[in-house]
């Protein structure tokens, strides 16, 4: 069998047929859902927001610039309780490094955080001597959610809905989100520990130049 192209216009539409196909896939190519890690769009970042300490002081998480963050929902009345007490020998660990922990207490789940932010306060610090900035009650899913975790959980670059009482995400000195943690992974699991020290790493090569 030979191979031949038409002449006249039917051999110019078997030259252009590759072109309208590819045409049809690129733009395919170029819209596709972003995956989990990529880049937030939206120009948003941890600094971008304002939340009210446990005692209701209005403040800008913009003070935690050149930080890197560890943010976390919590809860007192969880079998995850206890992490409590990871969290705290995480924070007093990499402190003096330039890492913060924000713990947000939240009554999303089984009504496992019903006190006042009173109440939590003072259960954090007798019972694990907490020494992290604890910050009002919000909520971190359903209609009510708040707008830190209305980013965290849609335009953060780490989508989806808060599974459970302490989730976590690091957040780098930028304000970006570099890792998320499902709640059952411990404070001190070596994927956090290890995304700690990277985040610190890259931070301190940075601030050298």
């Amino acid at each position: 069998m030979s191979w031949f192209l038409p002449h006249g216009p039917l051999r110019l539409a078997a030259l252009l047929a590759p072109l309208a196909i590819a045409a049809v896939i690129v733009p395919t190519l170029v819209t596709a859902k972003p995956a989990a890690g990529d880049r937030p769009v939206n120009g948003k970042t941890l600094h971008s927001f304002e939340v009210r300490t446990i005692d209701g002081k209005k403040v800008s998480l913009a003070q935690y610039r050149g930080k890197v963050v560890l943010v976390v929902n919590t809860a007192s009345k969880c079998g995850l309780t206890p992490q409590y007490e990871g969290l705290e020998s995480l924070y007093e660990k990499y402190r003096a490094q330039g890492f913060e922990i924000l713990a947000f207490p939240a009554n999303d789940f089984l009504g496992q955080e019903p006190g006042t932010n009173e109440e939590i306060q003072e259960f954090c610090s007798t019972r694990y001597a907490v020494k992290f900035p604890l910050f009002s009650k919000i909520a971190v899913k359903g209609k009510e959610q708040a707008p830190l975790y209305q980013w965290l959980t849609k335009d953060s670059g780490y989508p989806g809905d808060i599974e459970w009482n302490f989730a976590k995400f690091l957040v780098g000195p930028d304000g970006k989100v570099v890792a998320r943690f499902h709640p059952k992974t411990k404070p001190l699991d070596a994927t956090v520990t290890a995304a700690i020290d990277s985040a610190l790493a890259a931070n301190t090569s940075s601030a050298g130049h």
